[in-house]
């Protein structure tokens, strides 16, 4: 190298050096994981405000690419209330609950059903599919991979008709099970034929939904987003936030926590007494939760697992 080649070559910047170290440090930590999730079906339930604010969209389509990309199985399914609340109002619609339930009319159920499966559905494929041709939207309609029956809302300690909502009883999990194993990510809407009346469809909760194809698939792990950063054990004490927790621990906390945390957290207590091994639940605020939850050392969500450890 001559003088003047020598004299023009730029300094190193120290900081940038620093930056690449922490992000080879981080790859190296995820090692053990992604040897450990190879193959591994994941299913994740998608809502929240990660569902609402575009950029923490584009977060979630990266996150379910990356784990496909690293050798995983992801499989969606999500639910769409913020979403189906302004179509309803764009329509001049009525929008009532009872119970935390949405009132489910013929009329709702259309709304319901079109939302879902004809804008968030496809809206989010088409994020996951911006790095590659790989997600495939479907509903618990498509292939019998869902069976519903209608259920009531709990008011006052008595049951309500909310109309057209239901709990999934029965799963077919072979068409999510082609399709994750032929390299695509199924990304699943929360509706479902009624088992008790042909032709009629349910809006099901999603968070349920996703915990019975937990068990059905086999999979390893159900993660659960939520708009907190976990389970704590003392809402709203920001540090009483656990990071793993027994199921027999959180089945008792079902009577402690705060309301919109109690069907998350049935979800995943459903979900390991049905055998899949971790469940977790963490805040779809954060961009890239999903990844710092599954492929980092500590974590930052709640993991519950039948033994409680990470």
């Amino acid at each position: 190298m001559s003088g003047t080649e020598h004299e023009t070559t730029q300094p190193r910047d120290l900081s940038s050096l620093a930056s690449a170290g922490l992000k080879a440090g981080t790859l190296v930590e995820a090692l053990p994981w992604l040897q450990k999730y190879q193959d591994a079906l994941v299913v994740v339930k998608y809502g929240g405000n990660a569902m609402t604010d575009d950029a923490l969209k584009r977060a979630f389509a990266e996150d379910i690419a990356f784990l496909r990309y690293a050798g995983l199985r992801p499989v969606v399914v999500h639910g769409g209330g913020p979403q189906i609340a302004a179509m309803l109002n764009r329509l001049e619609m009525k929008s009532e609950f009872r119970g935390g339930l949405r009132v489910t009319t013929p009329e709702t159920m259309e709304v319901v059903r079109m939302v879902l499966t004809g804008q968030v559905s496809r809206e989010l494929v088409g994020l996951i599919n911006n790095h590659g041709p790989m997600a495939f939207g479907l509903s618990g309609e498509d292939a019998g991979l869902f069976g519903a029956r209608r259920r009531p809302a709990i008011v006052d300690g008595e049951a309500v008709d909310v109309g057209l909502v239901g709990d999934v009883e029965m799963v077919d999990p072979q068409i999510v099970r082609d399709l994750a194993h032929s390299g695509r990510i199924p990304v699943i809407s929360s509706v479902a034929p009624d088992l008790e009346r042909e032709g009629q469809v349910l809006n099901v909760n999603a968070d349920t939904a996703a915990s019975a194809l937990a068990v059905a698939l086999g999979a390893h792990k159900l993660v659960v987003l939520t708009d907190v950063e976990g389970v704590y054990a003392n809402w709203p004490d920001e540090s009483s936030l656990l990071s793993k927790l027994p199921v027999d621990e959180a089945e008792r906390m079902l009577a402690t926590v705060d309301s919109g945390m109690v069907p998350k957290l049935e979800a995943c207590i459903r979900a390991v007494r049905g055998g899949v091994p971790h469940t977790h639940v963490v805040n779809g605020r954060r961009p890239h939760s999903i990844l710092l939850e599954i492929f980092t050392d500590e974590g930052i969500g709640t993991m519950i697992t039948s033994g409680g450890r990470r």
